[in-house]
């Protein structure tokens, strides 16, 4: 429930929380702690504390892209959820964006005819001393060693063609229909 003070201090229903009761939950913007962790909540209430257990749940993306270390964290609890994650891409789904998409429930990711796809290495920038830089060149590897990971176990595609055709040194836009190809996506659908 959200708060209006135009209400005189009342709950008022809003748009979000009556998609939520139906297990759906939207999410358009940048990937970043803040705009994640209300997914994450929405997740585990419904894995924890929801009175009715629900088949599946629906996350419908729309983003850009952002935190790779947020991007992961909602990974991680979309991957532990009891409840199979339905993911819908529309509009467009790009980098961080896509690996949230990537981690629906095998069978279960549908992209919109109309949707986007952007795949690319992680960008990150850093400063400090040398030897602090030195340190930070270890997070670097692991984070695009878990995105290679993430793309393997999400499209059964083997490390060598990911690398080459899905997160090679430049952007990669793709039609929902080449996603399909590379197994990004289960189906295209309209919702």
């Amino acid at each position: 429930m959200a708060f209006h003070s135009d209400t005189g201090g009342v709950l008022e229903r809003t748009h979000s929380d009556a998609l939520n009761d139906h297990g759906v939950y939207v999410f358009m913007g940048d990937v970043d702690n803040e705009s994640i962790a209300p997914v994450i909540e929405w997740i585990l209430h419904e894995n924890l504390v929801a009175k009715k257990k629900k088949r599946e749940l629906l996350l419908m993306i729309c983003s850009d892209g952002g935190d790779m270390s947020a991007a992961f964290a909602l990974i991680d609890v979309m991957r532990s959820s009891k409840i199979y994650i339905k993911t819908v891409g529309l509009g467009q789904i790009a980098s961080a964006g896509l690996m949230i998409f990537l981690a629906g429930s095998p069978g279960r990711r549908t992209l919109t005819p109309n949707t986007s796809i952007m795949s690319h290495q992680f960008s990150w920038g850093a400063d400090g001393k040398v030897h602090e830089l030195f340190a930070t060149i270890k997070e670097f590897e692991l984070t695009q060693k878990r995105m290679v990971a993430h793309y393997v176990e999400c499209t059964g595609l083997p490390e060598k063609e990911i690398r080459k055709t899905l997160l090679p040194p430049h952007d990669v836009w793709l039609t929902a229909e080449e996603a399909l190809e590379y197994k990004i996506c289960d189906q295209i659908s309209p919702i």
